[in-house]
């Protein structure tokens, strides 16, 4: 059978790469579009202009400045999505900092962690968010973050340190900062340079930190806009968190680099507050993974929106169930929606679907590689190109991998090959046209006596039943077959459904041996604070609820 590695012919269509820095290209933008909106953080208020936008992140990068701040330290953001959040991002590219993504649901031990690992020197932090108080948990750790030298609360409330401040205090602290004195660091900045690290959270050992360049997250979000055909019109709804590359990579820096606005509906993702953004601020494209359309489109309030400004969207992050995708391209207007796929190592996004794709192809498959990007699919026990149609892991390679992760070298070598490739643990198909499915991850995927059985193709049939409003499939452990299947499944309400009854469904749709042995009525998943399911916490309580422990022991003996 052929086999195939596929790499997007970019042709006359897709502009070069870009070689600017993000503050270049921030700088370029201003100048051609001053006047238009840059973002607009309803919840706070706040609406700047491309030219205000600029002059806000320039105060924050001379503040930086003034403070000590030098080429390559590391600045820590803990916080939920707000203006400042941005400034500091676009803030700390221009004066070369590392920003460090600190994930709002951490708790004291994992931000110890990512700061203490990555050498924080100065963190930007909330003093609360909904249940968390971070001042509390960093006077916790605080004994243990060496180089932490300072912290700014963005509220107004102090972390109560020597050198610790205000936001306005550091933005104060650039007053006496010439520009020059920005205008000369930036003129030693590489776009090869270091720029980011985020925290990919895992389910065994801590995390790692993925670190990227301007290069990789810059020309990631870039090419996404000209994918979906942004320009200086188009107005983003992003309510995906920024700390994620979805919100601060392809959200953040898709938007500067077209001109767009950026759209922020609230401190973090409320399906009414997504609905009122788009309504009121006829936003042209919206953001998120499958948890957040299959909110906005379940919301009572639906149908009273009018969203008819939507154009184009993205939907990534997990797999897309068929069913959602059609409703949002249908009821929520956004007829040229894609399937992104990928993933923060690779800044995030390495395929996609484009809006001339037939509903079909954009409804069944995450598409093809992205321009200047490679992607093929490999099997994972001896790493050569599976045949196509054949499942095995997906790998991307291009300017969007990772430089690594950050001091950890072992973890570097084991995701990127030695020919340059990010090894993705997910498993895919690739078809002719490469065009991409993606089936499950690699440690996801259901060995049932024998026969490997994936998630998301169960998945997809048991959507198909009206009453049900969302589903995840997992594997449990069986004395027997070795694993047996499990659905958990959320209904729409006011509907009812039996066990017995979503089986019945599911065996004159499928082969015997894919019908759950399981079927689990919940109201909803554990998840990450990006909307992502975390199935093995779902495994987890299964085992427990199921009285499985048994059969577990011996699953991993």
């Amino acid at each position: 059978m052929a086999r195939l590695t596929h790499s997007y012919d970019s042709g006359a269509a897709a502009e070069p790469l870009s070689g600017d820095t993000i503050g270049q290209a921030l700088a370029r933008t201003i100048a051609l579009f001053p006047d238009s909106d840059a973002l607009v953080s309803r919840h706070q208020g706040i609406r700047n202009s491309y030219a205000e936008f600029g002059r806000e992140v320039e105060r924050v990068a001379l503040g930086l400045l003034g403070l000590g701040i030098e080429k390559g330290d590391r600045v820590g953001i803990w916080a939920p999505t707000c203006a400042e959040w941005t400034y500091l991002q676009f803030a700390t590219a221009r004066v070369g900092a590392i920003l460090v993504n600190v994930n709002p649901a951490y708790r004291a031990n994992e931000a110890a962690f990512a700061l203490g690992h990555s050498g924080v020197r100065m963190l930007v932090t909330a003093s609360k968010f909904k249940t968390s108080d971070y001042l509390a948990m960093i006077a916790q750790v605080r004994g243990e973050l060496h180089a932490l030298e300072r912290v700014v609360t963005i509220d107004g409330a102090t972390a109560g340190g020597a050198n610790d401040l205000t936001w306005k205090e550091l933005v104060a602290a650039g007053a006496a900062v010439a520009p020059g004195r920005l205008t000369a660091r930036e003129a030693t900045l590489d776009p090869d340079d270091a720029i980011n690290i985020q925290y990919t959270s895992g389910t065994t050992g801590n995390p790692k930190g993925a670190t990227l360049t301007h290069h990789n997250i810059l020309n990631n979000g870039r090419t996404v806009g000209q994918v979906l055909g942004y320009t200086s019109a188009d107005r983003i709804c992003i309510p995906v968190p920024l700390y994620h590359c979805f919100g601060m990579g392809i959200g953040n820096l898709g938007c500067i680099t077209s001109g767009a606005a950026m759209v922020y509906p609230g401190e973090s993702f409320e399906p009414l507050a997504a609905l009122q953004a788009i309504a009121e601020e006829r936003c042209t494209s919206i953001y998120g993974v499958p948890t957040m359309f299959i909110a906005q489109l379940e919301h009572p309030e639906f149908a009273t929106f009018d969203l008819a400004s939507l154009r184009t969207g993205i939907m990534a992050g997990a797999p897309c169930p068929i069913e959602v995708m059609k409703r949002v391209v249908s009821q929520m207007h956004a007829r040229d929606m894609c399937i992104a796929y990928g993933m923060t190592e690779t800044a995030p996004c390495s395929t996609m679907t484009r809006p001339e794709d037939s509903l079909e192809r954009r409804t069944s498959t995450v598409g093809q590689a992205l321009p200047f990007v490679e992607s093929k699919i490999v099997d994972p026990e001896t790493g050569l190109a599976a045949p196509v149609g054949t499942p095995g892991e997906v790998c991307t390679r291009g300017y969007l991998v990772m430089r690594g992760y950050w001091e950890n070298p072992t973890a570097t070598a084991e995701a990127i090959d030695e020919a340059g490739w990010m090894h993705t643990g997910d498993l895919g198909v690739m078809d002719g046209d490469g065009y991409v499915n993606i089936v499950g991850r690699i440690k996801d995927m259901v060995i049932r006596g024998g026969e490997n059985l994936f998630p998301k193709e169960i998945e997809d049939v048991i959507f198909e039943h009206p009453a049900v409003a969302s589903v995840q499939v997992i594997g449990v452990p069986d004395e027997r077959m070795g694993e047996e299947l499990m659905a958990w499944v959320v209904l729409r309400d006011g509907a009812v459904l039996t066990a017995d009854e979503m089986r019945d469904f599911c065996r004159v749709r499928m082969a015997h041996f894919k019908v759950p042995k399981y079927v689990k009525f919940t109201a909803d998943f554990p998840m990450t604070v990006t909307g992502k399911v975390q199935k093995f916490k779902m495994r987890a309580a299964a085992v427990e609820e199921l009285g499985l422990e048994k059969a577990a022991a011996v699953r991993t003996a």
